[in-house]
């Protein structure tokens, strides 16, 4: 058992599992899924449907006939990742087809490593399939080759992503994911519960509702109502969580109509389950100028507003929030500026980035950018800022019962999460008494007993 690191990049998804065990001549795919939960959502749609067609998927280059590498291309450190992972994919293995966002620049892949098979962009999973047809034929074995129902997943069993929307209609000056994604789709919402429905009925005791822009939802198709639900974010939660599962919103934009989630909030955690006290919120800054420079919204005095709302709602509500700090032109005075909102919004769990220009993002034409020593200087004192009101918060939880999920279990003891903790993104709650007869993805009762910056540990209750 590990605790959480304060350097923990909260972007990225999950490690990807993969347990097949090839038959014998069955054709394999690797996979190698990198970047955020929306790409591995993508990459088991793309598995699902390989799996369907009688290919066996691969952990690893080891024994595949081709790998398929899922891209990120939010940041350059991110693109030169990508580009690091399809050159060991190109040595390890040799042929190997691109897909993701860092798809969406063909040449700046091709440029790097012209001998890939293919590259196709984001969520283009009929390319990417025509792509591996090429590559490897399918030879399906019709007795032999099942696809289960819920198709291919690539997390734990007991949680799983429920990807609601596409694309994002914000201009933020430093982000270019409306350029590769392209604008807001969201899915109808019946399409999105039936999803649902049958992931809780294999199994699922956690649904994680991501997009690009969760409170958005539904407003490109006029917040349509088809076969009893309608699309908006506040009728799909309550509808959500109505199915027994726990249910955790990201990526939520503080829009007004963000407050109407509330009351849903308070109401489940009184019930125990449902709709979870939990909203994860990009924020990226607080101070106005800051905000505008980026193309935000620059309202931080009525945001610390709305959180005083949300918590005077529901008490128990965790709050998660990104930031960039060294943004061009941010001076140390809008820096301070932060760190003093930081402790009036007390926020529970906080993830930060250095900024980076990212190739064709608006920001990188703007004055005065930050010298590399004052971005790290700023984020040593940002993180040490965060982890005091961490350490604070949950030295405050220590002799308090709660619900955990179990998530993992070795010879030391028991992984869990707390209401207030997304999977590998926030911290954990370990139990080391007692844990013989648990499961993953069994839900218990605990005395909180011990705390540490960003863990808890606690006992059976």
């Amino acid at each position: 058992m590990s605790t959480n690191p304060p350097t923990l990049r909260p972007d990225l998804a999950p490690r990807a599992r993969i347990t097949d065990t090839p038959r014998p001549g069955q054709p394999v795919i690797g996979m190698v899924s990198l970047g955020c939960p929306k790409a591995l959502v993508d990459s088991e749609r793309i598995l699902t449907r390989l799996r369907a067609e009688g290919y066996a998927i691969s952990p690893d280059y080891a024994g595949a006939d081709a790998v398929i590498v899922n891209t990120c291309g939010f940041l350059d450190s991110a693109k030169a990742e990508s580009l690091e992972a399809i050159g060991e994919a190109l040595a390890e293995n040799g042929r190997v087809i691109v897909t993701g966002c860092l798809g969406a620049e063909p040449d700046y892949i091709t440029g790097a490593h012209p001998s890939v098979l293919a590259v196709t962009g984001p969520h283009q999973y009929e390319q990417v399939l025509d792509a591996v047809h090429v590559a490897v034929p399918p030879d399906p074995h019709p007795f032999i080759d099942l696809l289960p129902a819920t198709g291919v997943s690539l997390t734990p069993r007991h949680y799983s992503y429920l990807k609601i929307s596409e694309g994002c209609n914000h201009k933020c000056k430093f982000c270019i994911i409306p350029d590769m994604r392209g604008r807001l789709v969201s899915r109808p919402a019946h399409a999105v519960i039936r999803e649902a429905e049958k992931l809780v009925e294999a199994g699922v005791r956690e649904l994680l509702v991501i997009s690009q822009d969760t409170s958005a939802y539904g407003v490109d198709i006029k917040h349509a109502e088809d076969r009893g639900h309608r699309a908006h974010i506040t009728d799909l939660a309550r509808d959500l969580g109505s199915l027994g599962a726990w249910v955790r919103l990201h990526y939520v934009y503080p829009y007004p109509h963000v407050r109407d989630l509330i009351p849903l909030m308070a109401e489940s955690h009184a019930n125990g389950g449902g709709v979870l006290p939990y909203l994860d919120i990009p924020f990226q800054h607080a101070h106005p100028d800051v905000l505008k420079r980026m193309a935000r919204p620059a309202a931080s005095a009525k945001t610390l507003d709305e959180i005083a709302a949300w918590r005077a709602i529901c008490p128990d509500i965790t709050l998660r929030s990104t930031f960039i700090v060294g943004y061009p032109g941010e001076t140390e005075a809008e820096f301070q500026y932060l760190l003093d909102w930081m402790d009036e919004a007390q926020l529970d769990r906080i993830g930060c980035f250095q900024y980076e220009n990212v190739d064709g993002a608006r920001s990188n034409a703007l004055p005065d950018h930050v010298p590399d020593e004052v971005k790290q200087d700023r984020w040593d004192r940002f993180m040490q800022k965060a982890q005091a009101i961490s350490e604070a918060k949950l030295q405050a939880k220590v002799g308090t019962t709660c619900q955990v999920i179990v998530d993992s279990i070795d010879g030391e003891g028991a992984t869990c999460r707390t209401k207030a903790d997304a999977p590998e993104i926030d911290g954990n709650l370990f139990i080391d008494v007692g844990f013989e007869a648990l499961n993953p993805g069994d839900i218990v009762t605990v005395e909180v007993d011990e705390a540490s910056d960003y863990d808890l540990w606690g006992r059976l209750v």
